[in-house]
């Protein structure tokens, strides 16, 4: 039987340093809050030079690429949770059989077990 409870408090843990991160780099989408868009920084378009611009369009890409990864860490930890409450942690969603611990103790929101990992 999986300790959910230990799983529960680490997930939550590592959740709340995920959102921690993507607060520095971007923010809730107002009409959809479940969605996390990069943020442009406070650059005065009018007086900016080409070379400001450019920099700052780099700085926008590496941010949504940066994004992009922890989005999907924080999807799958909120996943996770998601069954952890309903009672379905610890199953593999290709297979239906149990996910070992060592597994689960090397990551907590993995969703398949090593048979089935992309």
């Amino acid at each position: 039987m999986i300790d959910t409870k230990k799983y529960k408090t680490s997930l939550e843990k590592e959740l709340k340093l995920l959102e921690d991160e993507m607060k520095k780099i971007a923010r809730k989408n107002p009409s959809n809050p479940n969605d996390w868009e990069p943020v442009e920084s406070e650059m005065n378009a009018d007086t900016a030079d080409s070379d400001e611009v450019a920099d700052e369009m780099e700085n926008f890409g590496e941010n949504a690429s940066i994004l992009s990864k922890l989005e999907g860490q924080y999807d799958d930890i909120k996943i996770a949770l998601d069954k952890i409450k309903n009672g379905t942690y610890g199953k593999c969603e290709v297979g239906g059989e149990d996910i070992p611990e060592k597994r689960l103790e090397a990551n907590p929101a993995a969703r398949t077990c090593i048979k089935h990992a992309k």
